[in-house]
């Protein structure tokens, strides 16, 4: 008797575990389901809220890129001031790369009059490659000059940059400006340490009239990148950031996935190093600039020593 009430506790036992296991099991899918429905819900209602102000072609190009040597995720960035054109204008050319193993982020500039071999189309400025032949052709480019290979790329309209900093940054974001600016970004601003807006702070890292011209426009850009990323790393962020991403979609022509833009995001905001190293090509020392008939004022580089600058910034 005794034998059989101890067989009849024990089935007990596991029939009330396996009801609590079935109740784990099932929480865990609902939440699963309920993170996926925020999710989607907040990418649907970023994508909602800037629909009615885009103007970016969206049309499709051919794109073969390939996957970095060193192991990253090359993306080929290319800012535009689209304004309803079928071949805007790339104002801002830069490779950022993301490694998933070292979880490490790096940018390089490549300053628009630097001096190449456009595959096919002689030699002029690398920004022309793309208003001949769009990302394709600059990502030919880039591998036939620098021997770097770009898996990605993202035409990123301006007006996509301001939506994207006021949804994220309802204060500002706060930045040094180091003199005063006004001279055709269609704001003024005025130095010292403040917070702005979209519209402020795409002026700022627009900005190229001052003696150093492109030089200092570069350097701006890159440190705005880096604040703007670094301000972006909080928990409030990452709750935020489907809805982000879904702001910005439509600026941007890119070939990449949301799920890959939202996971690499995700890698960055919840990770301690949230350094981005930054290169600018062409290399301090490693350029001249002259003026070449029918193509205007450029920066003849030595290819040889860019190229190798590059190589040793990637690959550490």
């Amino acid at each position: 008797m005794r034998y059989e009430k101890n067989q009849e506790r024990k089935k007990l036992k596991r029939r009330r575990k396996k009801r609590r296991l079935r109740k784990v099991v099932l929480l865990f899918f609902l939440l699963i389901l309920l993170s996926f429905g925020y999710v989607f819900i907040q990418y649907i209602q970023g994508i909602k809220n800037s629909m009615d102000d885009t103007n970016i072609n969206q049309i499709e190009y051919e794109f073969n890129g390939k996957k970095d040597r060193y192991g990253g995720t090359n993306v080929l960035l290319i800012g535009s001031d689209s304004r309803g054109e079928d071949r805007a204008r790339s104002d801002t050319i830069m490779v950022a790369q993301y490694h998933p193993e070292k979880h490490s982020y790096k940018l390089i500039s490549i300053m628009r009059d630097t001096y190449v071999d456009i595959p096919n189309h002689g030699k002029n400025k690398i920004n022309t490659a793309f208003a001949i032949g769009g990302p394709e052709l600059l990502r030919k480019t880039i591998k036939e000059n620098f021997d770097v290979d770009v898996q990605y790329y993202a035409i990123i309209d301006f007006e996509g940059f301001v939506h994207l900093i006021d949804e994220a940054f309802p204060d500002g974001v706060e930045i040094e400006v180091e003199k005063a600016m006004s001279k055709y970004i269609g704001v003024t601003l005025e130095p010292g340490l403040q917070r702005l807006d979209g519209e402020h702070l795409l002026g700022y890292v627009r900005f190229r009239h001052d003696a150093m011209g492109d030089f200092n426009r570069v350097e701006r850009q890159q440190k705005a990148l880096k604040e703007v990323a670094a301000q972006f790393s909080s928990i409030q962020t990452l709750t935020k950031l489907p809805k982000l991403v879904g702001v910005v979609k439509p600026f941007v022509n890119t070939n990449m996935n949301t799920s890959d833009i939202i996971y690499i995001g995700k890698d960055y905001l919840t990770k301690d190093n949230r350094n981005i190293e930054t290169l600018r090509i062409p290399v301090d020392g490693e350029y001249e600039p002259q003026r070449i008939s029918g193509v205007g004022e450029v920066l003849r580089i030595d290819l040889e020593a860019n190229s190798e600058a590059i190589e040793t910034f990637l690959e550490k």
